[in-house]
């Protein structure tokens, strides 16, 4: 039958649904703390490393929201958040991220934590074991002492001070043409990756508050030293907790060693190296990071936080015969933990 002259025919279509991640803020004790949401499900809380914000994630972040209500939040002192003159310890940002998705009313999160991120993820599961479903450390900062040599030396107060030089009108451009150099020279690989990830977060630095968050946050974390807070003394107690460690083989930040000392003093964590990658694995291959990170939350069993059992295994204390693994890893984790390299937090 012939459609009548005038009239429009009502086409109906399945909405699509819309995984763009939204800008968001909330004020929390008096600070504005921004973040990006998108998706529904289980909570899925990605938090960014030093000098970073929640942008980072962009390449992720939408793919996994079509299955998980994905939170990125910038860190009080980076991105859009405000940088009060506060605490920035890990510690500190932990609390943080306990009272944002409380705002929020998460009650249940599976954390994955970048760098400095990583750091914050493991606090969390310390601070509030009760709270964390799965635990996933990419890159993470934290595990010994070693770091990167220009990250202890703009701890030194001279180091600060050389962050000023980034507000000289030529000193930006001059260190993006000499990135790119260098980064031509190296070729398509996770060092010249992570040459051009230190670029995109020394572009937001110049700005005065900025860059005083930056060192704030960096001098609770590194001295000349290295790392302050490592987690190896805690490791053991994730026993009950899924753990997922992703590392780049060619991190120039931290060290993939670390993936493997990481791994043995975790039980029964599992390990993903990317080959090639660097710093920042879920840039070089997004697709095989959101896979990963499907196949290990739908192949895991969310943590169930028993009192009880914390408390045994905290009386019990960490032993050599918890440390798994090659004999090489389990070395390295002894020998840390030897010299002293535990967290006073």
């Amino acid at each position: 039958m012939a459609q009548p002259m005038g009239e429009t025919r009502e086409v109906h279509t399945q909405p699509v649904a819309d995984y763009t991640p939204a800008l968001r803020f909330r004020t929390i004790h008096g600070y504005r703390r921004a973040f990006r949401i998108a998706g529904s499900g289980p909570a899925l809380l990605l938090i960014h490393g030093i000098g970073d914000n929640s942008t980072t994630w962009t390449s992720v972040h939408s793919k996994l929201a079509e299955h998980y209500t994905v939170i990125a939040p910038d860190l009080l002192g980076h991105g859009l958040s405000d940088k009060p003159r506060a605490d920035y310890s890990v510690a500190a940002y932990a609390n943080g991220m306990r009272d944002l998705l409380s705002v929020l009313d998460v009650d249940k999160v599976t954390v994955v934590g970048h760098s400095l991120g990583g750091g914050v993820a493991m606090q969390f599961a310390y601070q509030f074991p009760q709270m964390l479903e799965r635990l996933i450390l990419i890159g993470a900062g934290g595990v010994t002492k070693d770091v990167n040599i220009a990250l202890r030396f703009v701890s030194l107060p001279i180091g600060g001070e050389a962050l000023a030089l980034l507000r000289l009108p030529l000193v930006m451009p001059m260190l993006h043409a000499a990135g790119q150099i260098l980064g031509g020279m190296l070729g398509p690989n996770g060092t010249a990756s992570d040459i051009n990830n230190a670029l995109r977060i020394l572009t937001d630095l110049p700005e005065p508050t900025a860059s005083e968050a930056f060192t704030r946050t960096l001098r609770a974390v590194v001295d000349w030293r290295g790392q302050v807070v490592t987690m190896l003394d805690r490791c053991y107690l994730t026993e009950s907790v899924p753990v997922q460690l992703i590392w780049g083989d060619r991190d120039a930040v931290i060290p993939v060693s670390h993936a493997h000392m990481a791994h043995a003093a975790m039980p029964g964590s599992r390990l993903e190296i990317f080959e090639g990658s660097g710093h920042f694995p879920f840039h070089d291959d997004p697709d095989r990071f959101v896979t990963l990170l499907r196949q290990f939350i739908d192949n895991t069993e969310p943590a169930d936080y028993d009192h009880a059992q914390l408390r045994d295994l905290l009386l019990k204390g960490s032993t050599e015969a918890v440390v798994s693994g090659p004999r090489a890893a389990r070395v390295a984790v002894l020998d840390a933990l030897e010299n002293d390299e535990r967290s006073a937090t």
